[in-house]
């Protein structure tokens, strides 16, 4: 799955396309795994530059890859 690298994307878009939880996003945007950008004021908007998903969809490949030869 490629994601276009100069749009940005919401975080619920991006829970939907990878079929995972919303909580699993912010999970992975904490831990510093995928980068984001917070937008306003306090509680703010959070967006994720598709470049920064495709590296990190790219990381996720890398780290079953290597699950699979141990």
């Amino acid at each position: 799955m490629q994601f276009e690298g100069s749009r940005m994307y919401r975080v619920k878009a991006v829970a939907e396309a990878l079929d995972v939880s919303v909580n699993t996003i912010y999970r992975a945007i904490d831990s510093g795994a995928l980068k984001a950008l917070k937008i306003g004021n306090g509680k703010g908007a959070v967006r994720i530059p598709g470049s920064a998903l495709n590296a990190y969809l790219g990381n996720c490949a890398l780290g079953a890859d290597e699950g699979a030869i141990a």
